[in-house]
């Protein structure tokens, strides 16, 4: 959600020259860690909160606004010299990414495949795309596997499968949508990512909203703190979209709550 915020803070700033909004970095989990403990008025956050999250903001008495700012898909991609896959089922990435995998070459996904090794990037485990691909690939209790190259930085992601011409990954559809030269996004369960597919839902199970979380005591005594979240979701059809995401269809619900 970052590249969301800091287009948004960007604009902000030219309207509001005297407010200094600073955007950090970190996996979503980083995140809201920082916001549940009070430490920052807002929170990216690319998956709903987690239960163990939640409490631990009740315990420490932070009341917050949670809004849908857009949506995003998580594309699957391959080496451009990847020639043969061109489609991989759910059942595909549960076989190659579970805890426990025996598969270390694409013959062992497909007998119809060369055995060209497989070499996995993905998300590290402060990353909302992280947590969200397990749940949605693995099963709510499952684990991946540890033999592959985690990172925080999607564009490490992208230079790992750009090198390797076994390479599989996965991070945020706007990362690919920057990259398609270098890299072959892979349908799922017979499915590409566009802005269509992420908006309908036919790109499943890897289409999911994006939040933002406020802090309702930020909100309510901090003016710049409404006026910026005030801007953000009147301007979020726009800059969701020119951050390369899927703006949301109506925005009046997210207004409603920032009243």
């Amino acid at each position: 959600v970052a590249p969301i915020s800091q287009a948004v803070a960007e604009e902000f700033s030219k309207e509001n020259s005297e407010v200094n909004v600073s955007v950090g970095i970190s996996g979503t989990g980083g995140g809201i860690k920082k916001f549940v403990s009070g430490e920052i008025d807002i929170a990216d956050a690319s998956r709903a909160m987690k239960p163990e999250e939640l409490s631990t903001a009740q315990k420490n008495g932070i009341e917050f606004i949670e809004l849908k700012i857009g949506l995003d898909g998580l594309t699957v991609v391959a080496n451009p010299e990847n020639t043969w896959a061109q489609n991989l089922t759910t059942e595909d990435l549960k076989k190659i990414w579970a805890d426990g995998s025996t598969v270390k070459t694409w013959k062992d996904v497909n007998p119809a495949w060369p055995a060209e090794p497989i070499k996995l990037y993905g998300p590290d485990q402060d990353s909302g795309t992280y947590d969200y691909f397990i749940e949605e690939i693995l099963g709510k209790d499952g684990k991946i596997r540890k033999d592959y190259s985690p990172s925080s930085d999607d564009n490490q992601l992208v230079q790992g499968v750009e090198g390797d011409k076994g390479a599989l990954g996965y991070f945020g559809y706007a990362y690919d949508l920057e990259q398609k030269d270098k890299l072959k996004a892979l349908s799922i369960n017979g499915i590409s990512p566009s802005d269509e597919t992420v908006k309908n839902g036919t790109y499943k199970p890897l289409s999911r909203p994006l939040y933002i979380y406020i802090n309702k005591k930020s909100f309510t005594e901090k003016a710049q703190v409404k006026s910026f979240v005030q801007f953000y979701i009147k301007n979020a059809a726009e800059l969701v979209k020119s951050s390369g995401y899927v703006p949301l269809d109506d925005y009046d619900a997210q207004e409603a709550a920032i009243k």
